[in-house]
């Protein structure tokens, strides 16, 4: 999301001033931006309702006329970080071998949470409330970011790459704790690679255990 502030001067909305353009976008987009901001800024403790309509410059109880609470507005900010992460991996493209389209796709999953620190935590590791479950929402398909790997996990059943007896799902949710566990360590301070070292590392850690459904 972008975060636009207060300066003036000539743009691409034929010389407006970029506060005043930010002033008339519609009041739940508004509030959504400095959510956003706040929580890549300081995390979730700092998405506070009274704190969202300071930086907006409206009243707290005019934030509850577009989210109910605070947990609303959380769960809309996860919910637009799944989308974007989903924006993401349907950009990978279907061309190379399974193997390649895999560590592409691993790749843009690690690189979003390196990018998006406190989005990534607000989206798989703090409680919320409707946060998709394993296994009964993912064979539903409810989570667009898992329904994409279950895709290309199917293709590869497809083509042999993974024996037919693959359990799509199961392969899907570990290989998410996989590289969601390594970056919570990762952003925590536990692992001493370079940004670049870890993306390499990861990718290692998920060719050990495709190799292991593979058998």
């Amino acid at each position: 999301m972008v975060a636009l502030g207060r300066r003036t001067g000539l743009d691409s909305f034929g010389g407006s001033d970029v506060y005043t353009v930010y002033m008339k976008r519609p009041t739940a987009e508004r509030i959504a931006r400095a959510a956003r901001r706040l929580l890549d800024k300081e995390g979730a403790e700092a998405v506070t309702m009274r704190r969202v309509a300071a930086a907006v410059g409206i009243t707290a109880m005019a934030v509850y006329r577009h989210y109910s609470d605070r947990k609303a507005l959380l769960n809309a900010l996860a919910d637009e970080g799944f989308q974007e992460l989903a924006q993401r991996l349907a950009a990978v493209g279907q061309p190379g071998s399974i193997e390649e389209r895999l560590t592409r796709t691993l790749d843009v999953n690690v690189m979003f949470g390196l990018e998006n620190p406190r989005l990534f935590e607000l989206m798989f590791l703090t409680p919320r409330e409707g946060a998709r479950q394993y296994p009964r929402d993912f064979a539903a398909g409810k989570s667009p970011t898992a329904n994409q790997f279950a895709a290309l996990v199917r293709a590869g059943v497809a083509e042999g790459y993974f024996p037919p007896e693959t359990d799509v799902w199961a392969v899907v949710f570990e290989t998410g704790a996989l590289w969601q566990g390594l970056m919570m360590l990762y952003l925590g301070g536990r692992v001493s690679m370079s940004a670049a070292r870890f993306r390499t590392y990861c990718q290692q850690a998920m060719g050990r255990y495709m190799d292991g459904v593979r058998r």
